[in-house]
């Protein structure tokens, strides 16, 4: 009775090792069928949004800027500024690269701000320019009442002179309100003329002012 147990014992130790040494079978895994994803449709661009009338606009805010820079309230002012480029001051229609330029968040300070600010060059003289924003201000922005300007235009230029004019080179494509005197004084037959030109960019459903450019007649 014992061997019949033993080998029984051995039969089913044999066939247990027989079971692990055969190689587990690797199931089989079926791929997926590759499913077509729908090609992306980029989502349309929004239309390019233009003014109605952009010289009754641009005339509109043009008419809003005079009269902030003619009570100097530069935080007014602060609000219609490009919120990227700031605005350029110009004391001639010769715009020049080094020409001073103002951010937005800086606008609003200017007139309390103390520094003496490098502008160019005066026009005859070749003496530089450096005054304070207020000073600047004084003599190449508000020198005379432009809100009352007999002339009012845009993207045209009306003071004559030597002084070469690249404001379409400098701002492409923008709108340029010019509010003109052709003189004061008779007996200077028009030499006494001043311009001021504010230059505005479309941006975002408004015109934003980008650049400050005084004009007058120069030797």
């Amino acid at each position: 009775m014992r061997k019949l147990y033993c080998l029984l014992l051995c039969i089913l130790v044999l066939s247990a090792c027989t079971t692990l040494d055969q190689p587990t079978p690797t199931p089989t895994i079926s791929s997926p069928t590759p499913t077509t994803e729908p090609t992306h449709q980029p989502t349309p661009s929004e239309p390019t949004v233009t003014p109605r009338n952009p010289e009754q606009e641009v005339l509109a805010r043009a008419a809003e800027v005079i009269l902030l820079l003619k009570n100097q309230d530069m935080t007014g002012l602060a609000a219609y500024t490009h919120r990227v480029v700031g605005i350029r001051f110009s004391p001639y229609s010769a715009i020049q690269p080094d020409d001073m330029v103002f951010l937005k968040d800086e606008i609003a300070g200017l007139m309390a701000d103390p520094t003496v600010y490098h502008w160019g060059i005066y026009d005859g003289s070749g003496l530089d320019i450096d005054l304070t924003f207020a000073g600047y201000y004084a003599e190449f922005v508000y020198d005379v009442d432009f809100a009352s300007a007999p002339q009012v235009v845009v993207n045209q230029r009306l003071g004559p002179g030597n002084t070469i004019d690249n404001t379409a080179e400098v701002y492409p494509g923008m709108m340029v309100v010019e509010y003109h005197f052709p003189g004061f004084d008779p007996q200077y037959e028009g030499m006494d003329w001043r311009s001021l030109r504010l230059v505005f960019k479309y941006c975002q459903g408004n015109f934003d002012l980008v650049g400050v450019i005084h004009d007058e007649w120069t030797p």
